[in-house]
């Protein structure tokens, strides 16, 4: 069938490569031949080359409009985490559908994860009896809708590291169980087939570690065992794809024990990763860490970082509870931009993630 009545396909194709990607599902309703090149690998490439495709970045934000302000302006009320999408580039802000069951506001500490068209999100605690879920929860920008995925396997873990290739597979390891006891398990899930596959075990229990992915790996780093219990290592791990194994363990990865949540990979698959560490964005290069930057002086609680090819968005506020800002840091320049936020979408940022579409 063809795309455009009358036109070649290659023709068609460059026609619906420019359909907006907020659009995507309006498109794919069209008719079943839309729908069906919409959702291939190769139709955004295509947009990627072409110059079509966007970066937004999607967050579990603090509502700020529900919440009550104290006379010094500060927000006091418990946080309620919603579904916020950003396009730092262009500086427009909305807000995604809720998630199924959740209109009241998302699971406390969920995972928010980017795979092709797909945001994904697991886990969490409820808000009410601070149980685990270990529910997964699918958002497809072709269709517009959500979709319940296969819950996680094994126990109810909290604050695992996890990661996605970009495109259909999201990786899962460690993090810690209804005891507290930090794990070792590791798996993959196929966003597509809704299935989850086991890796083979980490060497070494990590909780609150970080997971990233790039070079064609897995690589979970930091975090800490039972016994240490937030005192966090340097070592890290990283999982082949190609061989289906993990890499001898990397100690001494990172040169200070610290909570490594902003750790990210920088450019986009050649290795290069960068965290905020005081007031200092640093840089991996030849296995050193190395000041890439400072820091905006007027953020100093960093709640959210992320990057993509050549920048770095960064999300966090003077002190807490006080309005966060928005920066992008142009990783060849070393010049911050702020992106402008309206007041509504100025609240804490818990976990995000960035995708291309």
């Amino acid at each position: 069938m063809e795309l455009f009545p009358g036109l070649p396909d290659d023709i068609g194709l460059e026609c619906l490569v420019r359909v907006p990607y907020d659009h995507f599902s309006s498109a794919a309703s069209v008719c079943k031949s839309w729908k069906l090149e919409i959702q291939l690998p190769e139709f955004i490439r295509q947009r990627k080359v072409a110059g079509f495709a966007r970066r937004v970045i999607v967050m579990a934000q603090a509502r700020v409009d529900q919440a009550r302000k104290s006379g010094s302006g500060k927000f006091s009320a418990t946080p309620v985490y919603r579904l916020t999408l950003c396009e730092p580039e262009t500086g427009y802000w909305t807000e995604l559908p809720p998630v199924p069951g959740y209109a009241d506001g998302l699971p406390m500490f969920c995972q928010l994860i980017g795979a092709g068209l797909n945001l994904v999100v697991m886990g969490g605690w409820n808000r009410v009896t601070w149980e685990v879920s270990n529910a997964v929860f699918v958002y497809s920008f072709v269709s517009g809708t959500w979709r319940r995925g296969a819950d996680m396997p094994g126990c109810r873990r909290s604050f695992f590291a996890c990661a996605s290739d970009s495109d259909r597979t999201v990786f899962v390891a460690g993090g810690h169980d209804g005891e507290k006891n930090a794990l070792r398990s590791a798996w993959a899930y196929d966003v597509a087939k809704g299935e989850w596959v086991p890796l083979p075990d980490m060497a070494k229990e990590r909780d609150e570690s970080k997971g990233t992915f790039h070079g064609g790996k897995f690589h979970v780093i930091g975090g800490y065992h039972t016994n240490m219990q937030g005192r966090f290592s340097t070592s890290a791990e990283s999982f082949d794809i190609a061989t289906w194994r993990w890499d001898p363990v990397q100690d001494g990865f990172l040169d200070v024990a610290t909570c490594p949540r902003t750790c990210v990979d920088g450019t986009a698959g050649n290795g290069r990763l960068l965290m905020c560490r005081d007031v200092d964005v640093v840089g991996l290069e030849n296995s050193e860490w190395q000041v890439v930057t400072q820091i905006p002086s007027d953020v100093r609680n960093i709640s959210y970082v992320t990057a993509w090819q050549g920048k770095l968005l960064l999300i966090g506020s003077p002190r807490f509870s006080e309005p966060h800002r928005v920066y992008t840091l142009n990783l060849k320049s070393c010049l911050w931009t702020k992106v402008e936020t309206p007041e509504s979408f100025s609240g804490h940022v818990q976990s995000g993630c960035c995708l291309e579409m």
